[in-house]
């Protein structure tokens, strides 16, 4: 006997008979297109973050809405009750909704399509997909997908796993997984050349983000190096002014030649540690070196720095183990021959000596441009259907007061 299809007047049905929770007390909707970003995990977010400071960079117009497992700020998502979703559709009326992650809400996406608002879904690959309905109900996920005007996928093996559904290969784009990335930071073109020009063609490491308690053991690493390459160059570029006095105070006690950035000082042939209190001119840095330890992971506390911050301008990496705040990003980078983990200042200092060499720096920077770009593409595609969509004329529902 055939199984019955899903219906979504059945699951309604049970959702009647829950109370509906009360009305929350929502801010006001922004004026203009509002583009309605849920995303599945942490990571997710992160990569989605990227999306959004992107519209907010070309197409300040849009706003985002975010539900889902974000670290500040999310809008929850309602009950799977008529009302609540009732309520949260027609408050914010988002013209355009990205869903990322496995696991679907069949009354919510069902009430968004029936609305006319477009549905998006980014599938990370790995987990089936599933819903909070009973168990004893037919399968939703197969008409749930049908909903959706375009599915992301990362590879050919979520392609496989997805239900045997009639979704036309034309709604499936199958691409790189969306990772986190980051905005390139600005550089001065001119006071980049000038500082070319002064290096003449010396070994470059930076530490960049470099707090206080690690500031000692990135000097000292840095003085072994030296005694290996007598024309290699530390930068370092502190998290703070507070950070940035210890790093003084440390390279200061060695008796090595100093470059006070801050105070005006360009380095020249004898200069050995360039100090710089503040990140303000990260970009510049990351640039001009090949190879970065990535700073707030040897000292326990600060979670590391964003590696991608660092990959995105072409530079090897090193970091600490402690790293938990970006830890999937590290890893992704790890595995593809981008970073490299060091965990006291003799592994540092050994690091340094192996990767300050122009191939092997290179090679490591390559990887993750390679990461970054693969990033970059996912989240290109994923925009330019956001934008078709926003774009294209269609009947909407009589807005009422925000």
């Amino acid at each position: 006997m055939a199984k019955r299809p899903f219906s979504i007047q059945t699951y309604f049905s049970m959702a009647r008979e829950r109370s509906p929770g009360v009305p929350p007390d929502r801010p006001p909707r922004p004026r203009g297109p509002v583009v309605w970003l849920h995303a599945g995990s942490l990571a997710a977010s992160r990569a989605l973050a990227t999306l959004a400071a992107r519209f907010a960079q070309n197409r300040p117009e849009i706003a985002i809405l975010r539900t889902g497992e974000w670290e500040d700020g999310p809008e929850p998502l309602p009950p799977e009750t008529p009302q609540d979703i009732n309520g949260f559709l027609e408050h914010w009326r988002p013209d355009i909704c990205v869903w990322e992650g496995a696991r679907l809400r069949p009354a919510l996406l069902w009430s968004a399509a029936e609305q006319g608002i477009p549905l998006l879904h980014i599938d990370p690959g790995g987990d089936a997909h599933s819903t909070p309905a009973p168990r004893w109900l037919p399968d939703p996920v197969p008409a749930l997908l049908g909903l959706f005007d375009t599915i992301f996928l990362p590879d050919a093996a979520a392609e496989r796993r997805l239900p045997r559904v009639s979704l036309s290969g034309t709604r499936l784009r199958r691409g790189a997984a969306l990772t986190e990335t980051t905005m390139p930071l600005d550089c001065n073109d001119d006071l980049h050349e000038e500082v070319m020009s002064a290096l003449a063609g010396r070994p470059v490491w930076l530490a960049a983000r470099l707090r206080a308690a690690e500031a000692q053991q990135v000097v000292e690493a840095h003085r072994r190096a030296v005694r290996l390459s007598h024309r290699l160059i530390l930068v370092t570029v502190s998290m703070s002014e507070t950070d940035g006095a210890a790093a003084r105070d440390a390279a200061e006690a060695t008796g090595m030649r100093l470059c006070r950035w801050d105070e005006g000082e360009m380095p020249d042939e004898n200069t050995q540690v360039v100090l710089c209190a503040a990140p303000e001119e990260l970009g510049l840095w990351y640039r001009i070196a090949p190879l970065a330890f990535l700073g707030g992971s040897l000292a326990p506390g600060h979670g590391g720095s964003d590696p991608y911050e660092a990959a995105a301008l072409g530079t090897a990496i090193l970091y600490g183990p402690n790293v938990g705040r970006y830890l999937a990003a590290y890893s992704t980078l790890v595995e593809g021959g981008a970073a490299r983990i060091v965990r006291d200042v003799d592994s540092l200092a050994g690091a340094v000596s192996q990767l300050v060499a122009p191939d092997r720096a290179a090679a490591m920077a390559h990887a993750g441009w390679d990461i970054v770009s693969r990033g970059a593409a996912a989240t290109d595609a994923v925009i330019d259907r956001i934008i078709d969509l926003l774009d294209e004329p269609r009947p909407r529902p009589q807005e009422g007061a925000a």
